[in-house]
């Protein structure tokens, strides 16, 4: 624990990527470690961007060349200024774009031309603006980026802080501790990004990295993602999403970090339809659904935050805890109702305090006084209510206990001296140096941290300390979970067949309209080893009857058209046929129903299918998030969907074991387990269609927008998709359409 937490001291022999190291990685290392820094816009405008950033490298003291750039200034700021790169007295390495954004595509080719190797560029007026003309230039930069090759920033961003290199080439004046800590931030919003940096800095949390991306341009925040895995300095990676616009490079920065032990701890816009309006008006960026976010990013080791306050308080849990060994909670406390707010906290978010061991248990009944408790009478799983005059020693107790993989002290750091708590404080944190398990005080309500107290936190680097009991307890449970993880994340590969995707490229090539019917739906579910109801379409009522007969009675009739998504609403379902003259009345209803909506929809036939017997209704479905990808779904079917909401979501394709967990995170799930008594359901049957729909969607590309398989009727001899309907991709339609 020792060596993870001297950051600082790393740069006594700075890193540098390995010569295997991406372009990506090294122009990156180029940004935050640069030869000199070129400020282009330099100008004497009291209170401009350029002077504040210039200010800001001179007071802390950036060692390396700082050359302003403008061809109308001789001098600025008191010294020299220079009308161009190739007047510098050497090539400039990092470039600071701060002139107007028509003139900044230029700046860009030129500064590349000139031999520089990165670039931040402050300036606005690209695509977070819906003009035509802002429009144009965001694109003509991304094109000159993607010919030099140049690492950038921005542009509309407010620069980053490299505190290693005693670089800050930000606006912001308010005093940064200009000190490698552990802590690396990106984020597209300069403003969040900053108030995250001051927020943890108040804490007495050390950080290494601020790099602000704003539009995203050249660079993007899973681009620092990478970058901050790999270097050795940084063990919370701390990020702000507006959007995620490369899925595939979100996912392998994530895995990277995963692999490395480093969490991503992720605040991200677009829990709310009005939130995701607001990313798209920001930075032009497409956010997705939270939820679809949250099935993909959790998998590759991502902690989803709601809130700042939250987020400071997970990064403080992990900048200052290993990921625990099992979740057996343990705490002391001097007040009884304090244990109370702990037990039930706890117990909200699904955690609960583990009985004690023998040997912990007897030492406390032995020192505890009259009125102290040890364990819980209910579950038997408390730490202890003590008497002041062996509270060390109980602490010490829960520390050493084998039984125990969290202790958990409800105290808070004082705000001014005081021998007796200062003194008990470095005991424990030195005992939890030796202790191969975190060691969390948690303070129940917010309290402000004063300079003292700042520099008190700072010298128990060994301890974790929470602020706000509900924030503390998402911390602890986000820190549990990810330790639940696997090391590393394999690769996403499908394992559909040769003959499977066959099919799906034939389907595809003859589909005719916006979505497949259901016949050929089913076809290509079948395709995919997803088990279908035996089934036949007819055309007239003579041959409904010669369907059922052959599939045996009770069969279903189904409207079958290209133009009819929801064919229960418009009563196009009959149920329950168990006679040929059943099977001809609504062979004939459900023709007549159609023919009289409006639109005229296309009516292919009329369906003759197996009535299935089912213990429970599911519903299988997937879909492709414009934000994150292919995604799938499971969860309680029928009618009631929407109603219910008992449903959960992952990314594509699965295996059979992520299957088996997807289908462990729903109600339903519990129900296939057998519930209260009744028969277990054939769960193999819906994991093998949630593998073969997950190898669909994934296999389909950007061609099939949705796969709705609902229901899929399940019992405990086998699973059956009893309907399915998959839309094309609009762009796949229109092709489809026109060939």
């Amino acid at each position: 624990m020792e060596a993870r937490l001297n950051a600082a001291s790393h740069f006594a022999q700075p890193w540098s990527p390995s010569p295997e190291a991406g372009d990506i990685v090294k122009g990156i290392h180029a940004m935050l470690h640069p030869r000199n820094i070129v400020l282009v816009g330099a100008t004497d405008k009291p209170g401009n961007y350029a002077e504040r950033i210039w200010n800001n490298l001179i007071k802390y003291k950036f060692e390396g060349g700082l050359y302003p750039v403008n061809a109308r200034r001789e001098t600025v700021w008191g010294v020299p200024c220079y009308p161009d790169f190739a007047s510098l007295p050497e090539k400039p390495d990092h470039v600071l774009v701060l002139v107007p954004a028509r003139f900044a595509v230029q700046v860009i080719r030129d500064a590349a031309a000139a031999g520089a190797r990165s670039a931040t560029i402050v300036t606005s007026g690209f695509s977070e603006s819906q003009d035509a003309e802002s429009q144009r230039l965001a694109t003509e930069l991304r094109e000159a980026i993607r010919e030099t090759g140049l690492a950038v920033t921005g542009p509309n961003c407010l620069g980053n802080l490299s505190a290693g290199e005693k670089i800050f080439t930000n606006i912001d004046d308010r005093i940064v501790t200009m000190e490698q800590g552990p802590v690396a931030i990106a984020g597209q919003s300069g403003a969040i990004v900053m108030a995250i940096r001051q927020a943890l800095e108040d804490r007495g949390v050390g950080v290494g990295y601020m790099v602000t991306t704003g539009n995203e341009a050249g660079l993007e925040t899973p681009d620092l993602m990478a970058y901050f895995a790999a270097d050795p300095s940084i063990r919370v990676i701390v990020v702000y999403l507006e959007g995620v616009r490369n899925t595939r490079t979100f996912r392998e920065a994530c895995k990277a970090a995963r692999a490395a032990g480093k969490p991503v701890i992720a605040l991200k816009l677009g829990a709310s339809e009005g939130g995701r309006a607001a990313a798209m008006a920001h930075t032009g960026a497409l956010a997705g659904s939270i939820e679809t976010f949250d099935a993909i990013s959790a998998r590759e080791g991502v902690i989803r935050v709601r809130g700042l306050d939250e987020l400071i308080e997970t990064t403080e849990c992990f900048v200052h805890a290993d990921p625990p060994k099992g979740n057996r909670l343990a705490a002391v406390t001097l007040s009884g109702g304090k244990r109370g707010l702990l037990i039930d906290a706890f117990h909200a978010a699904g955690l609960n305090f583990a009985p004690l061991g023998l040997g912990a248990s007897a030492k406390l009944a032995n020192m505890l006084g009259p009125g102290s408790i040890v364990g819980n009478p209910l579950d038997a799983g408390f730490a202890a209510v003590v008497d002041p005059s062996v509270y060390m020693q109980s602490i010490q107790v829960m520390i050493d206990d084998p039984d125990t993989d969290i202790v958990i002290i409800d105290a808070e750091l004082p705000k001014a001296p005081h021998e007796l708590r200062e003194r008990n404080l470095h005991i424990v944190n030195d005992k939890a140096a030796r202790a191969n398990k975190p060691v969390i005080y948690i303070s129940t309500m917010s309290i402000g941290f004063t300079d003292f107290t700042k520099t008190l936190r700072q010298s128990l680097p060994h301890i974790v300390v929470m602020q706000g009991l509900d924030r503390a307890v998402g911390a602890i449970k986000a820190l549990i979970d990810y330790a639940s993880l696997r090391k590393e994340v394999p690769d996403a590969v499908s394992s559909s067949t040769a003959a499977a995707r066959a099919t799906l490229e034939r389907t595809l090539k003859d589909a005719k309209g916006a979505a497949l019917d259901e016949v050929a739906s089913k076809k290509l579910l079948k395709a995919y080893g997803i088990p279908v109801s035996k089934e036949a379409i007819a055309q007239t009522a003579t041959d409904a009857v010669k369907i059922a007969r052959k599939i045996g009675f009770p069969v279903v009739a189904k409207v079958v058209s290209p133009d009819i998504l929801h064919k229960s609403d418009i009563g196009g379902v009959a149920l329950n046929l168990n006679s040929p003259a059943e099977v001809r009345k609504a062979f004939s209803a459900i023709t007549a129903r159609v023919k009289r909506l409006k639109g005229k929809p296309k009516l292919e036939g009329i369906l003759i299918a197996q009535q299935v017997k089912a213990d429970l209704e599911l519903v299988v479905g997937a879909s492709l998030d414009a934000e994150m990808g292919p995604v799938v779904l499971f969860g309680t079917g029928g009618v009631d969907i929407e109603l219910i909401k008992d449903v959960a979501l992952a990314g594509a394709p699965l295996d059979a074991d992520e299957a088996r967990q997807l289908i462990g995170r729903t109600k339903a799930g519990v129900k296939i387990k057998g519930y209260r008594g009744r028969p277990a359901l054939h769960e193999a049957s819906a994991v093998k269609a949630l593998v073969g729909l997950s190898n669909l969607i994934a296999d389909a590309g950007d061609r099939i927008a949705s796969i709705d398989v609902n229901p899929f009727l399940i019992n405990a001899k086998t699973g059956v998709a009893v309907d399915g309907l998959i839309v094309l991709n609009n762009a796949a339609a229109r092709h489809a359409a026109k060939h």
